[in-house]
């Protein structure tokens, strides 16, 4: 019987820059920095909280074909892969202009939804991120 998810994966095209971005501007800790021969293990978490992880998966780092790479890298950078993950704040509306302010991308400004406040944004790559500020569901 399943009881967690440890670890899911953003494909990104350059692992320092990711770092960067996953790190520097989203403000997330580095979980695991390790060289495996031709890939590197770099995983990404929040603050405190080293029961789930993000694995900044360099695409092509598997064993995927040059032309499978490329349709990849496409799909990523167009957005087409859809929500890649989502975090949760005790207010969206400033860290939406903290991210603003470190030039991060924005999709959608913050906007108040049934289950609490959030808003979108994008990494370098294209991938799409969801930040919200929860409270208890209201149907409406």
């Amino acid at each position: 019987m399943i009881k967690g998810i440890n670890i899911s994966n953003i494909f990104v095209f350059d692992q320092d820059q990711a770092l960067d971005f996953y790190t520097g501007k989203l403000g997330l800790e580095v979980s695991a920095d390790v060289e495996f021969g031709n890939m590197r293990w770099l995983t990404v978490r929040v603050p405190g909280q080293p029961e789930r992880e993000i694995f900044l998966e360099m695409i092509g780092s598997g064993p995927v074909d040059p032309e499978s790479v490329k349709q990849l890298r496409e799909l990523v950078s167009k957005g087409a892969t859809g929500f890649t993950v989502g975090f949760v704040t005790n207010d969206a509306r400033k860290f939406f202009e903290v991210l603003k302010d470190r030039g991060v991308e924005v999709t959608q400004e913050p906007m108040e939804q049934p289950y609490g406040v959030d808003f979108g944004i994008r990494d370098p790559f294209g991938n799409h991120i969801r930040v919200v500020e929860q409270r208890p569901f209201q149907p409406q």
